[in-house]
C-alpha cells in the first residue's frame, strides 16, 4: 500500500503548497456543523442519514466514531494515493451499500447515487470556501479555482464521475443556484437536524456545556434558504456575537502552536495511516 504524500505532490506550484497549509488548520472545520445541515437539505441525503440501518455509522449513536470516519475520508480524499482511495472507496461501499430505500418508500434514495454524492461533495467545497474566508479572509481567484479543482477529489473517490464536477466557479456557482431551489426539510429530517443542532445525541452536561456555541456556529455558517427551510431565527445580536467568535478563531488560527493549529487533521493523519498499514477499516 503506498503512503498518503503529506501535503499536495511537490510538483504543483506553490499555490498549490500554500493553500495546502492552510486548509489542514482545525478551525477550518468551524463551519462543519452547518455543512452536515446543508447536506441533509436534500431530501435523499437527509432520508438516507436519518433512516439508515447502519447503526455503527451513526452520528446519533457513534458521534466519536462518526467524526472520525468522515475527517479520515476527507483526509483521504484530498491527499490520500491512488491506491489509498480505492481502498477507501472499498470501505465506503461496504456500508453504502445498506442505505437505500425500500420499495413504496415515501422518499426514494440510495447512497451509490452520484447526483446525491455531488451535492455532499459540493457543500463540503462551500464549507471549505467558509472556512477560508474566516480564517484569511476573501478567498483570491486562484484559490477558489484551486479549492474547487481539489474538492473535486471528494466526489469523484466515490461514483461521482469527474464530468459531473462543475469544471470552474462560474459553473460551480450555476450548480449552487439552481440546488437552492431544492433545499427541503420534510418531518424526519427536520427532527434529526434540529436534534442535532442542539446536541440532543450528546451527555446532558457536555450538551448543556457546548450547545450555545455549536448553535451559533450551524445556524451562523447556514445561508438564508437554509435557515428559513428550518425556520430558524437568526438575530442582529447572533450575528454580532458570530462576527466576535470569527475574530477570535482567525486570532487563534494566526498565533497558535503549529500542532495545536493543525489539532484534529495531525491525529486524523496519524491515525488514517496507522489503520492503513494494519489493515484495519476506515470506516
Amino acid at each position: 500500500m503506498a503512503r498518503s504524500p503529506i501535503l499536495f505532490s511537490s510538483q504543483q506550484d506553490s499555490c498549490s503548497t500554500v493553500l495546502a497549509s492552510q486548509l489542514v488548520r482545525g478551525l477550518m472545520l468551524a463551519p462543519a456543523g452547518a455543512n452536515v445541515v446543508m447536506q441533509m437539505a436534500r431530501r435523499g441525503v437527509g432520508r438516507g442519514v436519518a433512516q439508515s440501518p447502519v447503526t455503527s455509522g451513526s452520528l446519533m449513536k457513534h458521534p466519536l466514531k462518526r467524526t472520525r470516519t468522515t475527517l479520515a475520508y476527507i483526509w483521504l480524499a484530498l491527499y490520500g494515493s491512488d491506491d489509498e482511495r480505492s481502498e477507501l472507496r472499498r470501505n465506503v461501499d461496504i456500508q453504502h451499500r445498506h442505505v437505500r430505500s425500500h420499495p413504496g418508500g415515501d422518499v426514494a434514495y440510495d447512497a451509490y447515487d452520484a447526483e446525491l454524492q455531488l451535492w455532499v461533495a459540493a457543500c463540503m467545497y462551500v464549507g471549505s470556501l467558509q472556512g477560508y474566508e474566516m480564517l484569511y479572509g476573501r478567498p483570491s481567484d486562484a484559490v477558489v479555482t484551486e479549492m474547487l479543482r481539489e474538492c473535486s477529489r471528494v466526489a469523484t473517490t466515490l461514483q461521482v464521475p469527474m464530468s459531473q464536477w462543475p469544471g470552474d466557479s462560474e459553473a460551480f456557482a450555476h450548480y449552487w443556484s439552481h440546488n437552492l431551489t431544492r433545499v427541503e426539510f420534510d418531518e424526519v429530517t427536520r427532527r434529526y437536524v434540529l436534534d442535532f443542532i442542539e446536541l440532543r445525541f450528546l451527555p446532558r452536561p457536555v450538551a448543556t456545556l457546548m450547545r450555545p456555541l455549536h448553535r451559533l456556529l450551524c445556524v451562523g455558517f447556514l445561508e438564508a434558504t437554509f435557515r428559513e427551510a428550518l425556520s430558524l431565527e437568526w438575530s442582529e445580536r447572533d450575528q454580532r456575537h458570530f462576527q466576535g467568535w470569527s475574530r477570535a478563531m482567525r486570532g487563534v488560527n494566526r498565533f497558535a502552536p503549529r500542532v495545536l493549529a493543525e489539532f484534529p487533521w495531525n491525529l486524523v493523519r496519524y491515525d488514517t495511516r496507522r489503520r492503513l498499514a494494519r489493515g484495519r477499516a476506515l470506516v
